[in-house]
């Protein structure tokens, strides 16, 4: 069962099969080919990079990994041996393991239950569950990533941010279950993480390699040369090739992910060109506050963009939700060209032309089962309707018109949202706000978190031209350097208040590092 397997070196000289290796692995979908004879080896005691633009069948190979595909042809072998994984709980057996990109934690259960599910081991006895026994396996898992979290909270009450450290300190439960040297499986998981928690996360990492093999994917690919030992590339469901991350750089692997050469420094373009400046204040906020914010002032011109940093816990991203209606406020004005905006719901906002992408996309931002033309006309029935009756032809008129426009990768308009890749589905959240036309303000949470290169590039692109066409935008960015490069303002947010103001000076933008110093 076993020949032909490739191996590698282990202590003493003797050599050892891969960890994990798949061969020829094949998914069909209606009208998609996800996986299209893959290839993939995973050596002991290696961390493995897996790079690939959105739709190139990263996703699906990975939920074939832990047993929630089932591929229609090719095989998978772990440690030698040929397995089928018709479940989680079968490749957890087998010492597979994954944080998901999309968090899989159950809201109102604490920390602690989340971490243990599936393995409570001791923590439960004749079906009652034993706090102390299940706070501790809880604390010995957080401990190994240095996380603060109290094990009995409830997992509804983290930031994003915590949650996902709650999923990583999940998967290394696997280290209990299985005698095997686990492979552990990590999907974007820096996506929201702070600079200091990245490099916690990436010493666990490095210290899961002593004893165990780890698939590392991420769309930073920064990050992938510097955690891993080798970067293999999927392209349209396709393996096109590996490289040693050690000399690697990140324009090769973006070569390799599109056919072509390219920079991810693109953000840092195409705002300077624009040949008319920032209109007239459009967003005009006088002491707002709310939960986790207070005493806010902002203003945003027509045609302007304005990005607002800060760390988790500075109250951004509820002021954000706020200026939509999706937050509660206790105190202040919010002008909107000048009348005063409604801020008692998110209706109110649709209906005076504001616009809002979350950073959590799939929870909040989409309708997964929904086709996407019902998901990009949800907020905007009028444009596809005659009075109170849908017209079809016409609402499959308008969405066609930015499926094309905005290059969606989908079979259909009938299709579901949830069968497209993460940066297409993105691209319809996005053109749910303007096939009406009438958007003002455009609220942007974190929108390009998950997208690969060339994704981002054309967020990037599209960001422009409506602010071009005068719409005002305010950014909470997937990065510092992504804040810089693409805003005109940027607002430094710490402890619920806008502390600083820095403008893009003529002279060159501030650098991650000012930014840093106004933040803390």
């Amino acid at each position: 069962m076993t020949t032909n397997l490739q191996t590698g070196p282990v202590p003493g000289g003797r050599t050892a099969p891969p960890a994990l290796e798949v061969r020829g692995l094949v998914k069909h979908y209606p009208g998609v080919k996800a996986l299209d004879g893959v290839d993939l080896v995973v050596h002991q005691n290696e961390v493995l990079g897996l790079a690939g633009e959105n739709g190139a069948g990263k996703s699906t190979l990975l939920k074939a990994l832990v047993g929630l595909v089932r591929p229609d042809a090719g095989e998978i072998w772990v440690r030698g041996e040929r397995v089928r994984l018709r479940s989680v709980v079968d490749a957890a057996n087998h010492g597979l393991g994954m944080v998901f990109q999309e968090q899989s934690l159950v809201p109102n259960l604490t920390a602690a239950e989340n971490i243990v599910l599936g393995s409570e081991g001791p923590g439960v006895r004749r079906g009652i569950y034993h706090w102390r026994t299940m706070r501790r396996l809880a604390q010995e898992q957080l401990d190994k990533i240095g996380s603060h979290i109290d094990p009995l909270a409830r997992t509804d009450s983290l930031s994003f941010a915590d949650r996902q450290m709650v999923e990583i300190a999940k998967v290394l439960r696997i280290e209990e279950r299985t005698s095997h040297p686990p492979v552990i499986i990590l999907d974007e998981p820096t996506s929201v993480l702070e600079s200091k928690e990245i490099e916690t996360l990436f010493t666990q990492v490095r210290r899961l390699r002593e004893f165990a093999s780890v698939v590392f994917v991420s769309h930073r690919l920064d990050e992938v040369l510097d955690v891993c030992d080798r970067v293999a590339v999927l392209r349209g469901g396709r393996s096109v090739g590996e490289v040693p991350a050690a000399g690697a750089a990140p324009a090769e692997l973006h070569r390799m992910m599109i056919g072509s050469t390219g920079s991810d420094d693109h953000y840092h373009d195409g705002l300077a060109e624009r040949s008319e400046e920032p209109g007239r204040p459009r967003l005009v906020v006088r002491g707002l506050s709310g939960r986790t914010f207070r005493d806010v002032d902002l203003e945003v011109r027509a045609g302007e963009i304005v990005g607002i940093v800060g760390v988790h816990g500075s109250g951004r991203e509820d002021l954000c939700r706020a200026l939509f209606g999706a937050e509660a406020t206790t105190a202040g004005e919010v002008q909107l060209d000048g009348e005063r905006l409604d801020l008692s719901g998110t209706r109110a906002a649709c209906a005076a032309g504001i616009g809002y992408v979350p950073a959590e996309r799939k929870t909040e931002g989409m309708v997964g089962p929904m086709s996407v033309a019902d998901n990009m006309t949800l907020t905007k029935q009028q444009a596809r309707c005659s009075g109170p009756l849908v017209r079809p032809r016409k609402q499959a008129t308008l969405v066609d018109t930015w499926i094309e426009r905005l290059s969606i990768r989908t079979p259909h308009r009938g299709t579901a949202i949830q069968r497209l890749s993460g940066g297409n589905q993105q691209k319809v959240v996005l053109a749910r706000w303007l096939v009406s036309g009438d958007v003002r303000l455009l609220l942007l949470d974190h929108p390009t978190r998950g997208l690969d290169i060339g994704a981002r590039s054309e967020v990037y692109r599209l960001m422009r031209e409506l602010a071009g066409s005068g719409v005002a935008t305010v950014l909470l960015a997937d990065s510092l350097e992504e804040a810089i490069g693409m805003s005109d303002r940027i607002v430094v947010m710490s402890d619920g208040r806008a502390t600083t103001e820095i403008a893009a000076p003529s002279g060159g933008k501030p650098t991650p590092l000012d930014l840093v110093k106004e933040m803390v």
